[in-house]
């Protein structure tokens, strides 16, 4: 097919996530795609700066990643994991308890992001129903958190233009304002309110940065006070790394930068390198404990039928080597490095504001865009002018961004510098 034909079935058949069905810009055909560099059917070559989605880390068509799900397919493509097991799920669970907290025992296998925040919320409230404590059914999470599109990770997430419609739907929950060094005294103090009842399940948050609420950051310190007061009243606490792990803030996951550890992570994106879906919902031993029994009532009644599936399981070992290698972590210091040289010169422009820096992550608001939600204006504008110049950026409303591949170069980084001036010299 060519472009043209390519274009034309997509409009006819295909209802694409996050776009109203009437749709300006279209859909860009892609024919191939190596390291930082998406190639259109027309022979266009275009920067992808946010990792397709966050999840693209080691590159695009990685020869390791595509050669290690190649090799398993041929040997093991799947089988049912209730009753079975195989390798690749045994090894990946051994490679992830290597950098998850060391009280961790248990791995549960799911297919994304939002399957591993409902897989947590199912563990947090049958942790305490399995004892006996069925009024334990608070949740509490941040404002402006964006935790999934399943009606469990809706629920927990910030009522917005992305849950709307299903307000009626989801279950209630307490938030807490977003902590920021102005308000966190009076935010603590409203946590400590709303956990002295005994009726608190679980603390769920984005440790560090929020992603889809606008790459909002705070401190380790916050962080570190709100889960310490948490877990000295009992309470479950549930991380969401499913954007902020795999070095995106700079460590292995960003609750690595706190003394305490959460009681269950939540894994996905950069976990396969961007090759295939999988989401990983880790717990401690704490929360494995509620469950040791050998009645059918205690268990943990979840699955997919793709669960723990083999060739994906080997793309998240292959994609592990990678970023366990030092060339990996070089390449994440590196960006950052880049990253905190162009805040530099961000800093010299009027009309943004709020430049912020974790990681390999660079965020700053663009003042008179109009609304800061999702579904801004200011995208239309802003989306279609880094596309016709070869960079993908995905502003978040008047949030500009970047969350590159650690393989981008610095020649495409400075491309992609020099694309962002360009646009803030002429707006």
């Amino acid at each position: 097919m060519n472009s043209a034909e390519i274009k034309q079935a997509d409009k006819d058949l295909i209802w694409h996530p996050f776009t109203p069905l009437v749709n300006p810009f279209g859909h860009i055909p892609i024919k191939s795609a190596k390291r930082a560099r998406l190639f259109t059917h027309g022979g266009k070559t275009i920067i992808d700066a946010v990792s397709s989605w966050w999840v693209n880390i080691h590159g695009h068509a990685n020869e390791h990643i595509a050669n290690a799900i190649h090799k398993q397919a041929l040997e093991l493509e799947h089988v049912i994991f209730a009753g079975f097991t195989h390798e690749p799920a045994v090894r990946l669970a051994k490679n992830l308890m290597t950098i998850l907290p060391a009280n961790y025992s248990k791995v549960f296998f799911s297919d994304n992001g939002s399957t591993s925040i409902e897989v947590a919320l199912k563990m947090a409230f049958q942790y305490w129903y399995n004892q006996g404590q069925e009024h334990k059914t608070k949740i509490i999470s941040l404002d402006g958190a964006y935790h999934g599109d399943t009606f469990g990770s809706m629920s927990v997430s910030e009522r917005s233009g992305f849950t709307r419609p299903f307000f009626p739907f989801l279950f209630d929950i307490d938030t807490l304002e977003f902590p920021t060094e102005e308000n966190f005294e009076k935010v603590f103090a409203h946590f400590d309110e709303l956990t002295k009842d005994n009726a608190c399940a679980a603390f769920i948050f984005e440790p560090l940065v929020q992603g889809a609420g606008g790459m909002r950051m705070y401190t380790p310190e916050m962080l570190q006070k709100l889960i310490a007061l948490a877990q000295s009243r009992g309470i479950i606490c549930i991380a969401d790394e499913v954007m902020t792990g795999w070095g995106r803030t700079g460590t292995n996951f960003a609750c690595d930068q706190i003394a305490a550890d959460p009681d269950i992570t939540c894994i996905s994106k950069g976990i396969t390198g961007g090759a295939l879906p999988l989401g990983i919902t880790a717990c401690n031993k704490k929360i494995e404990s509620a469950f040791q029994s050998e009645e059918i009532s205690k268990a943990l009644l979840h699955g997919h039928s793709y669960t723990g599936n083999p060739m994906i399981c080997a793309a998240a070992n292959a994609s592990f080597e990678l970023f366990e290698a030092q060339e990996c972590k070089d390449n994440i210091m590196r960006i950052h490095n880049k990253h905190k040289a162009f805040v530099e010169q961000l800093k010299s422009f009027d009309h943004i504001e709020n430049i912020r820096l974790t990681g390999t992550i660079v965020a700053f608001d663009l003042k008179g865009f109009g609304e800061t939600g999702y579904d801004s204006e200011a995208r239309k504008k802003i989306y279609p002018y880094f596309l016709e110049r070869g960079v993908l950026i995905r502003p978040l409303g008047n949030v500009i961004y970047l969350l590159p591949p650690y393989v981008i170069t610095d020649e495409e980084l400075e491309l992609v510098y020099e694309t962002l001036i360009e646009f803030l010299n002429e707006n």
